[in-house]
């Protein structure tokens, strides 16, 4: 049986065996069914909002955004135990504490795990069933203390190399938290949706704002903002969703999600493809 955590004959480690702490990074956004939905789920919630001032009115949004991420890693650094961050157009879905821990605790290297996951790709396939991988966004994700404390370096980089306009630094999290030894994972699912609009800065600068959930682990808490409020909302729902799933399942067809190179050359080709495409067996959009 394919499962995306571990394969052993003992439980797998639930969400809510290990966090305790959830940060939400907002700027304007409502959160308060976001706030409502984690702390319903038994974690400690702290909403991170970015306020604007005249000195920094002429930096870009994802400038922005990233530092309101590295208040949330200097927090994460601080804890005992991995934090869970998401951003406030997160969606999660019903029960998401009781989910498997898609991460590796046992081992000092674990760095960080993807519980929403954009333009991804899987690397290798632990003995355990862990899936060690890349991701583009930061919607949700849960960080251990030292790859959080590690990250707040990626910060201090970006701040040093690229000033304060715009630079997409989520492309770069993966590489900088492994060029610092650190192993990255993705949850089998997606544990939510990112349910926002899409970005017009990355439209401005000739990037895609549109990204959804290729497949979910379960149904989503509450209706993410895209869907709208009209009586039309549903089919809306439904087709963006649709959308989604095809994009997944294409991915995984042209060799996007699991590359065909990296395959060629795996110690386990066949667990890793088996589990690759049983992400995609789910009849939920």
């Amino acid at each position: 049986m394919i499962r995306d955590v571990a394969s052993s004959s003992a439980p797998p480690l639930l969400l809510k065996d290990i966090i305790r702490q959830a940060l939400i990074i907002a700027y304007q956004e409502k959160t308060e069914p976001l706030e409502q939905t984690l702390a319903a789920e038994g974690w400690h919630t702290k909403l991170l909002r970015y306020e604007r001032s005249p000195a920094t009115n002429s930096y870009a949004a994802i400038y922005c955004c990233m530092m309101n991420h590295r208040r949330a890693w200097v927090l994460a650094a601080a804890e005992p135990q991995p934090t869970l961050i998401v951003e406030a157009d997160f969606v999660p879905v019903v029960g998401m504490s009781s989910l498997p821990l898609p991460m590796d605790l046992t081992q000092p290297t674990t760095g960080m795990t993807w519980l929403y996951s954009c333009a991804a790709q899987i690397y290798s396939l632990s003995p355990d069933g862990f899936a060690e991988g890349f991701s583009t966004s930061l919607v949700a994700y849960i960080v251990t203390p030292a790859a959080a404390r590690c990250l707040c370096g990626l910060a201090d980089w970006v701040q040093e190399h690229h000033g304060t306009g715009y630079f997409n630094f989520d492309s770069e999290v993966d590489k900088y938290l492994r060029s610092h030894g650190f192993k990255n994972y993705l949850s089998f699912r997606n544990y939510g949706e990112h349910g926002g609009i899409p970005n017009p800065e990355h439209r401005q600068h000739g990037i895609s704002g549109v990204h959804r959930a290729d497949v979910l682990a379960g149904p989503l808490a509450f209706r993410p903002l895209y869907a709208g409020t009209d009586h039309n909302w549903r089919s809306r729902y439904l087709w963006i969703r649709l959308q989604g799933r095809i994009k997944g399942i294409g991915r995984l067809l042209l060799g996007r999600f699991l590359r065909l190179k990296l395959l060629r050359t795996a110690r386990t080709p066949g667990r890793m493809l088996r589990w690759a495409i049983a992400r995609q067996l789910a009849w939920r959009l």
